[in-house]
């Protein structure tokens, strides 16, 4: 061969190779972010000022020539998006209905950048309602890091949904979303989603917030408090005397670790106790005294510790050391290392809210999944979890999940439901996210323990918080982990519940004597295929399993503890509407068989799961 013609296709296969390299997916990535904020808030006109200085890692293999930042408080303005859409949607949330086309001037909320620069030059953007475009005139390399200096000016508006002032329940100030945010990028590019009041999504960093306000003001939220003892309020060091300050306003600073997210509430009437916990987690409590909240705020100190370590237990090691509750907001809404919840409620409403957004701390904070395009990894866990954690605190024998079952039954049978996959902000009406999110949600993990084993869920979902905390995990990297710890195929699990909204329903169809043997018959009746576990129940008192997998689990479900004997196993094809098994038993003896009597599975009609005799 003559060498000469070789070596210009040797050098086209390499360049052809450097290309694919460079165009080609280089999978997950994650970016990295360090805020220093300093803001004065008025607390006389409900105005705020403030500076920014951003670390930014752009850890992707992409020029970024373009960053996205939320201005969230924009939302709460007549004409918004939010307005137009809580105006227009079938089933708007009462508590924002027609409020914000309401809004004077004084009460609307904005968030303005009045100066931003990268790396010392000044950079062009513009605001597109809760969104500012940044236009770049050097690119952010990949796996570079720049540096933005913001000052913003902004306004609190009236409480109305999440953030605010001057709540319903006398709270001044619950500062949510309430400065400039880097949106995320990640390998899907760019989530600059307009607010309309949904979800979520950050990176992870370290934030650095010095707020100044005046000095009878009382603050909590997320962070340490680096100076304690120059601000008292209960965060000083026991018998330290509190220095008066100087002026008539307070600077708290404070620093938070490895969070994606920064809240906090002000009010001059704050009481704040502490709770320290053995495994050295101290325990924050805000709340205006009264006849409607001191009682309950104070029996709720024993409460929250129990929560954490329940939490703790089962889900993954909380890792921080701090966790506030604080009354503010409009209901119950998460944030880093604290929450936002409304106070005057009667002691079992008080904790079931708290333990409710405690446990986002797992699935919301630490877990960081995309809440706009997995709500139901957050909300729908966060139920989950918060029910098993209720049902332990108050020692409760009822089945915790029942609530959620019902709940997604409402909405199968609704004729709304539309598939989990569906982003957060586009779902139809809020009924039918909500449902979605929360109570489909609950009961993916819950039916999961009946398609694998409560034992393997439960250690799955220990081996999920370790995978893939401070990661942001997806809904295919939560269904490997589960494959993973069962030994099964689960993807179809997934595209069913997840993506579609076809539904379950099996049926006893007939029951057959055989001689000294009997004929099951069991048919499928809705769309959706799964395992049976079918329990047969003799006059003796004694009852037996016939265990029917789905071929396309490729394994099977090990012996639960409680259940009854195996005496059958035999893989059913999805494609099949019927199956026939046979028991070596006289009909005469049978006093009922029934398909799932755990109740594990979300049957849409369950009278026909049972044959009595």
């Amino acid at each position: 061969m003559n060498s000469n013609l070789f070596k210009p296709i040797t050098g086209l296969f390499l360049c052809l190779l450097f290309v694919a390299e460079v165009t080609a997916q280089t999978g997950r990535f994650q970016q990295a972010i360090n805020y220093e904020i300093a803001v004065d808030l008025n607390v006389e006109t409900n105005q705020y000022t403030g500076s920014q200085v951003i670390s930014y890692t752009n850890n992707s293999p992409d020029e970024l020539d373009k960053v996205f930042i939320h201005l969230y408080y924009n939302a709460f303005q007549p004409g918004s998006m939010m307005d137009e859409r809580s105006r227009t949607i079938a089933d708007p949330d009462r508590r924002v209905g027609d409020r914000i086309s309401k809004l004077k001037p004084d009460e609307i909320g904005y968030l303005h950048v009045t100066e931003l620069k990268m790396n010392g030059k000044p950079v062009k953007f513009t605001e597109e309602e809760t969104i500012l475009v940044v236009y770049l005139d050097e690119p952010i390399q990949p796996n570079s890091t720049v540096k933005f200096e913001t000052k913003f000016m902004g306004q609190t508006p009236i409480q109305i949904r999440r953030s605010g002032r001057d709540g319903e329940e006398g709270v001044r100030y619950s500062m949510a979303q309430w400065y400039p945010k880097v949106a995320n990028y990640d390998e899907q590019g760019w989530h600059s989603n307009p607010y309309i009041g949904r979800e979520f999504y950050g990176i992870w960093g370290d934030f650095d917030v010095k707020i100044t306000l005046d000095k009878s003001y009382v603050i909590g939220g997320t962070g340490y408090l680096q100076n304690p003892n120059e601000i008292g309020h209960g965060y000083e060091d026991a018998g330290v005397k509190v220095p008066n300050p100087k002026g008539n306003t307070l600077t708290w600073h404070f620093k938070a670790p490895m969070v994606h997210d920064f809240m906090w509430a002000a009010d001059p009437k704050y009481q704040h106790d502490k709770v320290q916990m053995e495994n050295g987690i101290t325990v924050h409590h805000f709340f205006i005294p009264g006849e409607k909240t001191s009682e309950n705020w104070e029996k709720l100190k024993e409460y929250t510790p129990k929560a954490i370590n329940f939490l703790s237990k089962h889900f993954g090691q909380y890792p921080y050391k701090q966790f506030s509750v604080v009354q503010g907001g409009d209901g119950g809404m998460e944030y880093a290392m604290s929450t936002l919840i409304t106070g005057e409620r009667s002691i079992r409403s008080l904790v079931g809210v708290m333990v409710h957004e405690l446990a986002h701390s797992w699935f919301h904070g630490v877990l960081g999944t995309n809440e706009s395009l997995y709500p139901w990894m957050d909300e729908g866990f966060t139920s989950y979890a918060s029910s098993l954690a209720m049902s332990s605190i108050y020692s409760e024998s009822k089945n915790p999940l029942a609530g959620s079952y019902s709940g997604y039954f409402k909405l199968a049978k609704s004729g709304l439901e539309e598939p989990m996959s569906t982003h957060s902000d586009h779902y139809h009406t809020n009924s039918a996210y909500s449902s979605a999110a929360y109570s489909k949600g609950a009961t993916f993990l819950a039916q999961l323990g009946y398609v694998i084993g409560d034992e393997v869920r439960d250690q799955g979902m220990l081996k999920y918080f370790d995978t893939w905390k401070f990661k942001h995990p997806n809904v295919n990297d939560f269904i490997r982990v589960m494959e993973k710890e069962s030994g099964m195929e689960l993807d179809w699990y997934k595209e069913y519940f997840v993506n579609s909204t076809k539904t379950i329903d099996y049926g006893v169809k007939a029951v057959n004597p055989q001689g000294d043997k009997t004929e099951i018959i069991l048919e499928r009746l809705g769309l959706m295929p799964m395992p049976v576990d079918l329990i047969i129940t003799y006059k003796d008192g004694s009852s037996e399993q016939v265990y029917l997998p789905l071929v396309i689990m490729r394994g099977e479900k090990g012996n639960e503890q409680g259940m009854p004997e195996r005496i059958l196993t035999e893989d059913w094809p999805w494609t099949n509407y019927t199956k026939s098994v046979m028991i070596n038993k006289k009909i005469e003896t049978i006093k009922s068989v029934e398909i799932d009597p755990s109740m594990r599975m979300a049957d849409l009609e369950r009278k026909n799961n049972k044959m009595e005799f």
